[in-house]
């Protein structure tokens, strides 16, 4: 054990991360990171060693979901590198902060093919084809600067992954560089939107009849001017999954996350006036290829490039979206909406909520009145991590309701497997004061089992509720639509409750909503790891869930 210790590059790239408030990184020591790991514990950074590199990507999403960090992958060079792209690629589409580092070839080894450990053709390359950005660094100056550079990205533009390889021998070099180079640096202030534009837009909200507002994930860090504004027009708030939450969901004026249905995209698109904030309205939000407003449309993004992107806007305003919201509350006349405004456009909410559910009950019986349960007995303020299983996405997603943004962790775009289980123990590490679940199907839970165990080694409270349909039940019925006898969709599954003994947690089934509501409560109380399997061909759904 070090008495003096190391001053390397790899201290000082983990010194500016704990600068910035990183105080947890996740990820797998190896032979090459080593450097990387040294320093973790004099900088008062918690390691979370997971099973496998994929799932402490989307672990570190899960817990940068809620501190509004980055979420940091710590892997090593070649295939712990190569698992955790599925993460990175997740933050990619889905446009959230990730670093992920990694050591790479020494100085002069690029592309040496003598065989070396982990030795791969261009894991730069193969990085830096999914990411916003990859760059090796030569130098301690130049990783300390990438660090620097992905945290105004973060800041100033849209958030995506970015990768950081630094070469096995630059890792482990010592270096002068002072503490006052790797000190937070602020970023640039968010520029004041186009006086024009704003002022553009204000006219038309103040002119609507039939406002309306769409809310993507870029509006994440606007709950606040949003909710404002939405109260001043009396206008309708339907959100992106990305967004959910980001008006209280018990709200008057919030539809709610149900864009893929409908009744859903139907506020937005019959609005007079719609104002689209922080969303690309991309055809896995929408489950349509494009929105096609009939009304007047402003759009407000971060990027210029977004702004007529899959929806042509009369008004764009390039820019933050809390401030650009701000900006345009302050240019709209004086006084609220009207009583007589504002209840109308309540009652059109509640019509819109009624109509999603019979839609999405017409689409997926089982799944929505399955869902309607589980979401019953959950409790408040829960953190709900889903994967992309037909009870997250034909039913939970659109019949939980949650007050704050970030509450259902969860991939629209990527849609991938294996996602809930890491991303919900990220988010509890991140907030340990809700109580955290993953609600997921068997074919996706098989993805990421493994990380039970990293559940019980972090000491953490994490329930799963996987809900059994008996392998992949939408590959099947898509087969059958496409006239495809079922080939490779029905999967054996394991005694799930013993499973979850196995790890050292505890498992029960519930088959009525009543166990099932008795099995969370227990689950809660009792803490750590808890499975709750529910068999969906043999769950009596009973009396019917509470409204």
């Amino acid at each position: 054990m070090d008495t003096i210790p190391k001053r390397t590059t790899g201290w000082v790239v983990m010194e500016t991360l704990r600068g910035y408030g990183v105080d947890t990184v996740f990820g797998i020591p190896g032979t090459h990171n080593l450097e990387l790991y040294r320093p973790l514990g004099a900088l008062g950074i918690r390691p979370v060693t997971t099973r496998h590199e994929q799932g402490a990507g989307y672990g570190a999403d899960g817990w940068s979901l809620q501190t509004g960090l980055p979420g940091v992958v710590i892997t090593t060079s070649g295939p712990g590198l190569l698992n955790a792209l599925s993460a990175a690629g997740t933050a990619y589409c889905e446009s959230r902060p990730m670093i992920v580092i990694s050591p790479g070839p020494a100085l002069g080894a690029e592309f040496a093919d003598v065989g070396t450990l982990h030795e791969t053709k261009d894991q730069l390359g193969a990085a830096s084809a999914i990411v916003e950005w990859g760059r090796r660094a030569t130098s301690a100056e130049e990783a300390v600067a990438a660090i620097h550079d992905a945290f105004e990205l973060f800041a100033t533009t849209r958030p995506r992954s970015v990768y950081l390889e630094i070469p096995l021998d630059v890792l482990e070099q010592e270096t002068a560089l002072p503490a006052t180079a790797t000190a937070p640096r602020e970023p640039a202030a968010a520029a004041e939107p186009a006086a024009e534009a704003v002022a553009a837009a204000a006219a038309l909200l103040a002119r609507a009849e039939r406002p309306a507002i769409l809310a993507g994930g870029g509006s994440r860090q606007a709950a606040a001017q949003l909710r404002a504004l939405a109260e001043r027009i009396a206008a309708p708030v339907v959100t992106t999954l990305n967004a959910k939450g980001v008006l209280d969901e018990h709200h008057p004026l919030a539809v709610g996350s149900n864009l893929r249905l409908a009744a859903g995209r139907r506020i937005a698109q019959e609005a007079d006036v719609l104002l689209v904030v922080g969303s690309k309205l991309g055809e896995a939000e929408l489950w349509v290829p494009r929105l096609d407003a009939e009304g007047a449309v402003i759009r407000v993004d971060l990027l210029a490039s977004q702004i007529d992107k899959n929806q042509a806007a009369e008004v764009g305003i390039v820019g933050d979206a809390a401030t650009a919201l701000a900006a345009i509350l302050r240019a709209l006349p004086e006084g609220e909406a009207g009583a007589d405004r504002a209840e109308l456009a309540a009652a059109r909410v509640r019509e819109s909520i009624a109509a999603a559910r019979a839609e999405s009950a017409e689409l997926s019986a089982e799944n929505t009145a399955l869902a309607e349960r589980i979401a019953a007995a959950l409790p408040q303020h829960a953190i709900v991590a889903t994967d992309s299983s037909q009870i997250a996405y034909w039913g939970l997603l659109n019949a939980l309701r949650v007050s704050e943004p970030n509450s259902t962790p969860y991939m629209a775009t990527y849609a991938t497997l294996g996602y809930g289980l890491p991303a919900a123990l990220g988010s509890r590490i991140a907030a340990p004061h809700r109580p955290a679940f993953v609600v997921t199907g068997d074919g996706a839970l098989m993805f990421s089992m493994n990380e039970f165990i990293t559940v019980i080694e972090q000491g953490e409270d994490v329930t799963v509720i996987v809900v059994d349909n008996g392998g992949y039940a939408e590959i099947k019925q898509n087969e059958a639509d496409a006239g495809i006898a079922p080939v490779g969709v029905d999967l054996a599954q394991p005694d799930w409750v013993a499973v979850a003994a196995a790890f050292g947690g505890r498992g029960r089934s519930a088959a009525t909503p009543r166990e099932l509501a008795n099995a969370i409560d227990a689950a809660v109380h009792e803490g750590g790891l808890q499975l709750i399997h529910i068999e969906q061909a043999s769950f009596d759904l009973g009396e019917e869930a509470a409204a």
